[in-house]
C-alpha cells in the first residue's frame, strides 16, 4: 500500500487531505471529530478581530438536478472570543499530535501579526497560514483580497509574518487577479515557506426574482459573496498549476477548490499540490468523505506502481504548455459505436447547431454541402420519430454517423453522449510529423 504521509514545508501529517479554513474548521470539537474521521489536518478558521456575521450567509448554484455544484457564502471570520479559539487549538493539537494543525490568520498592523502569530505558536500551531485571499466583507476593510491583489503589500506583510514566526508560514492567494504568478512570485519574495490556492472567487450567486434581492438575502439587500464548490475546480487548476511549472515558484503549493474526492485530489497533486484542503464537499456530505478519499488515493497510487504520494507531485505539469507550442498536426475523430447507440441524436443535435456540422442521421448524406440532406430538419421531430413510437415499434432508431473528413475533433460530441464509450476519439495518423504554431513562425511560415 502507498505511503500517504505528506511533509507540506516542514508539515507533517497522516495524509494529504485537510480541511480548508471554512465554516468546517469552526471550532475545536468540529476539528476532532473529522480528524477522528481520518482527515490529516486542519487550517483553523480565521482568526483575527472579532467580527459580527450576517443572517442569512449562504447560497448555492444547482444545474439540472444536481444540488450545490457551486457555493457561495458571505460569512466571513471567525465570530468567537480569540481566546477560546485558542484554549480549542491547544486541546486539539494535544489530543492529536500527529495531525496538522495550521492556524488561519488576518489582522491589520504589524503589531496585530505579532500579537497573534505569538498567541498561535504559544497554542501549538503546527503552521500559520496568512489569509489574503477572502474576497468580501474583510477586503473593503484593507485585508483578505485586498492584499492578495496587491504583491508589494503581500510581500511586505509575508515579510512581517516570517520576521516574528518561528513555524512555517503559508501564504493564501485570491484567484480575483488577472494573472496569479505576480502574487504567488511576492509569497516567495516575502519568504513564505508555501503556497496555498484558490480562495473564494467573488460572485453573486443569484437573484430572488419574486422579492428582486440578491442572494443570500439579508432583509431586502445582500452583497457579493466569495464562490467555491466543483464548479471553480477549473480555476483553481489552472492557478495551482501556473505557479507549480514556473521555476521561480520554489515553495510547496497546498491546492484548493471544488475538491469533492479521490480524483478531483489526485489531479491537484498531479499539477503541483503537496496537500489538498477541501471544503464545499464537506459542507454538503460531512466529514465521512475522507474515508472513500483516503481509499481511493491509495488504490489509485497503486495502480500506478508508485510507492507514495510523493511520487505523484507534480507529474502532469510538463504537459501544461503553452497554446502556441501544441502539435497543429495531431488529429483526433469521432466514432460511433452503433451497438451501443441509443439513437438519441444528443450528437447530431450538438454538432450541427453547437460546433462544425459533421454528424449526419442517414446514409448517403456525409458529403453533401452543408445546409442540404439532413442538415436544417428539425431533428427530433423530422429526423428520429419520438422515442415511445420507436419502442413501441421496436425499432432502435438511426445511428448518427461522422463524416471524418470534415471532423475536426472538438471532442463535443462525445461530452453530451449520454451512453459510457459509445463515442470514442481516435487518433489519425499525420505523416507530416509535429509542428507548434512558434514552429511555424520560427520558420517564416506565417
Amino acid at each position: 500500500m502507498a505511503d500517504l504521509k505528506t511533509h507540506m514545508c516542514g508539515i507533517e501529517s497522516p495524509n494529504p487531505f485537510w480541511l480548508a479554513s471554512a465554516p468546517p474548521t469552526n471550532c475545536g470539537e468540529q476539528i476532532m471529530r473529522a480528524f477522528d474521521a481520518g482527515w490529516g489536518g486542519a487550517v483553523w478558521k480565521t482568526l483575527g478581530k472579532p467580527i459580527v456575521n450576517v443572517s442569512s450567509r449562504f447560497g448555492a448554484l444547482d444545474h439540472r438536478g444536481t444540488k450545490v455544484v457551486g457555493f457561495t457564502n458571505i460569512e466571513l471570520i471567525t465570530d468567537r472570543p480569540l481566546e477560546t479559539n485558542f484554549k480549542e487549538i491547544a486541546a486539539v493539537k494535544k489530543r492529536y499530535p500527529k495531525h496538522a494543525v495550521i492556524v488561519s490568520l488576518m489582522v491589520e498592523t504589524k503589531q496585530e501579526w505579532r500579537e497573534i502569530i505569538a498567541r498561535s505558536e504559544d497554542a501549538g500551531a503546527d503552521g500559520l497560514e496568512l489569509n489574503f485571499g477572502c474576497p468580501h466583507g474583510m477586503c473593503e476593510r484593507g485585508m483578505g483580497s485586498s492584499v492578495g491583489q496587491e504583491p508589494a503589500v503581500l510581500e511586505k506583510i509575508t515579510s512581517w509574518a516570517k520576521e516574528f514566526a518561528n513555524i512555517p508560514v503559508l501564504v493564501k492567494l485570491t484567484p480575483n487577479v488577472g494573472d496569479i504568478l505576480p502574487p504567488g512570485l511576492a509569497a516567495v519574495a516575502g519568504g513564505g515557506d508555501g503556497i496555498s490556492l484558490i480562495n473564494t472567487v467573488k460572485s453573486i450567486i443569484g437573484v430572488d426574482l419574486d422579492n428582486l434581492t440578491l442572494l443570500p438575502r439579508v432583509g431586502q439587500a445582500s452583497s457579493n459573496g466569495g464562490y467555491c464548490g466543483p464548479a471553480v475546480k477549473p480555476i483553481a487548476l489552472h492557478m495551482v498549476a501556473a505557479l507549480a511549472r514556473d521555476r521561480r515558484i520554489t515553495i510547496p503549493i497546498s491546492g484548493i477548490g471544488g475538491i469533492s474526492d479521490w480524483r478531483d485530489a489526485a489531479e491537484f497533486i498531479a499539477l503541483g499540490s503537496t496537500s489538498v484542503q477541501v471544503c464545499t464537499a464537506v459542507m454538503r456530505d460531512g466529514y465521512r468523505i475522507v474515508e472513500d478519499m483516503i481509499d481511493g488515493l491509495s488504490g489509485y497510487l497503486d495502480r500506478q506502481g508508485l510507492s507514495s504520494v510523493k511520487e505523484l507531485v507534480g507529474r502532469a505539469v510538463p504537459g501544461f504548455l503553452d497554446w502556441g507550442e501544441l502539435d497543429l498536426n495531431y488529429k483526433v475523430v469521432a466514432k460511433i459505436d452503433a451497438e451501443k447507440c441509443i439513437g438519441c441524436n444528443l450528437c447530431y443535435i450538438a454538432c450541427l447547431d453547437g460546433a462544425h456540422q459533421c454528424i449526419h442521421t442517414a446514409k448517403g448524406t456525409c458529403n453533401a454541402y452543408h445546409g442540404e440532406a439532413d442538415h436544417g430538419k428539425n431533428p427530433r421531430l423530422e429526423v428520429m420519430p419520438p422515442v415511445q413510437h420507436r419502442q413501441k415499434a421496436g425499432v432502435p432508431g438511426h445511428v448518427p454517423n461522422v463524416d471524418e473528413a470534415e471532423c475536426i475533433g472538438c471532442n463535443l460530441c462525445q461530452l453530451v453522449c449520454p451512453v459510457p464509450d459509445c463515442i470514442t476519439m481516435e487518433e489519425v495518423t499525420n505523416p507530416a510529423g509535429k509542428e507548434s504554431w512558434n514552429d511555424r513562425v520560427a520558420a517564416g511560415k506565417v
